[in-house]
């Protein structure tokens, strides 16, 4: 059962005929160095945002197969990425971001890890030029496609996703979707602000108000990547808004294992935001059974 908050903010937004306004980020390219900081140490294991990455990493499990390349696009510093090549050691990544700050974390911790199978690119995710027509495997991106400065960007991306991914590759794109009230959006940015850094509090808010709206989404995954993979909403409110193709495999055993050794090694609270995730998203249509209790 969701919290008592949570529900109040499903109400609001149900109820509500406020339409907040998205406001582009301050900054679309995260370069500050303190920023970035406080934005790596949420997303590391332990942090924040460690039971979203991990759900997400379990959906992207799904989709991708040993021996394929994968691009993820606009990695950051690798928190996701290194999460999900860890656990895929056979699988080849290539992680794709515009931040030199960012792709300079990236390095260092694929380095600390020992990660052989990453490859880090800078560049544009609108503009995949260093790729050829369906030489991809898989597309994964998660939680950034909200820095990119309008609609239209959007569509440039999903364009490009389109034109990289071989025929049934795997596809996993996934982000905030736009509330409808500010307080409900202030509500999720300050859920844990007593407990991660004030930068990533502000970041958090941010993101929240630059996400794109559902509606956006929709239009762009019908014109591009319909035929890819599906489009889900978390249920009554589209906190969450993902692109998801067909699994592409069964997942071993060990690997199953792994992740449920992950997930019962957060700490209480946030195994109770991931149960709520799995829930909405679950009622939206995306089911979760790699990481199903």
């Amino acid at each position: 059962m969701p919290s008592l908050p949570v529900l109040r903010v499903l109400a609001r937004e149900l109820l509500t005929a406020e339409r907040a306004p998205r406001i582009l980020e301050p900054d679309l390219v995260m370069d500050d160095p303190h920023k970035v900081a406080a934005y790596v140490q949420a997303g590391r294991p332990g942090g924040v945002m460690a039971a979203v990455y991990l759900f997400h990493c379990a959906q992207i499990c799904e989709v991708i197969q040993p021996g394929e390349t994968v691009i993820d696009l606009a990695c950051g510093p690798a928190n996701q990425l290194a999460l999900v090549a860890q656990l895929n050691p056979d699988t080849r990544f290539i992680g794709i971001d515009l931040s030199a700050e960012m792709l300079g974390r990236a390095r260092a911790y694929i380095a600390e890890l020992g990660l052989k199978n990453v490859e880090l690119r800078q560049g544009d995710i609108a503009c995949l030029d260093g790729f050829d027509a369906s030489s991809v495997d898989a597309v994964t991106s998660t939680v950034a496609l909200h820095h990119l400065p309008s609609v239209e960007h959007l569509h440039r991306t999903f364009a490009q996703i389109a034109r990289v991914l071989r025929p049934g590759g795997g596809l996993y794109l996934v982000d905030f979707g736009h509330l409808k009230a500010e307080k409900s959006i202030e509500y999720f940015a300050n859920q844990y602000r007593d407990r991660q850094p004030e930068l990533f509090t502000l970041d958090y808010l941010y993101s929240l108000r630059a996400a794109f709206r559902l509606a956006d989404f929709d239009v762009a995954h019908a014109a591009y990547l319909k035929h890819a993979g599906r489009l889900f909403s978390t249920f009554l409110a589209p906190f969450f808004v993902a692109i998801k193709s067909p699994a592409r495999r069964q997942l071993p055993p060990e690997l199953k294992r792994q992740l449920a050794t992950a997930r019962d090694k957060l700490p209480l609270h946030h195994r109770r935001d991931m149960q709520d995730l799995i829930t909405f998203f679950r009622f939206g249509g995306l089911g979760s059974s790699a990481l199903r209790a």
